[in-house]
């Protein structure tokens, strides 16, 4: 029993040490994939061409569709660079940024050395 109380606390700290980092990548994953969604929605060939907010709103219901956020709500800054021009050949570039809060190991170690920041950038050329 005493050997088992000693070991149970590193255990049960590397399992859900376990949990929350893989978690974190499923949600970094899930930004990249928004990142490209939107991106792609935006340069596909459509008359009229989807507007800033369309795409903004393209990322945000694919993140809020596929994000693991323990309840909190899924916030996140969606920033659409179309500074190029819209016509083909022109790049789109769509920047993702969240902030990762965690469950209970990502809520201890946050205030020790901040929230962990997701980006992601994809950068598609008009059709």
């Amino acid at each position: 029993m005493v050997e088992f109380a000693l070991v149970l606390p590193l255990l049960l700290l590397l399992v859900f040490g376990i949990v929350e980092f893989s978690v974190a990548l499923y949600d970094k994953a899930v930004i990249t994939n928004a990142s490209r969604e939107a991106a792609r929605a935006g340069v596909v060939y459509k008359v009229p061409q989807l507007t800033v907010a369309q795409i903004t709103t393209v990322a945000q219901n694919y993140a809020s569709n596929y994000l693991i956020t323990f309840g909190s709500p899924a916030t996140m800054a969606v920033a659409v660079d179309q500074s190029a021009g819209t016509t083909t050949g022109n790049p789109l570039k769509v920047t993702l940024s969240y902030t990762y809060t965690g469950l209970a190991l990502g809520k201890i170690i946050n205030p020790l050395v901040g929230a962990i920041q997701f980006s992601a950038v994809t950068t598609m050329d008009y059709e």
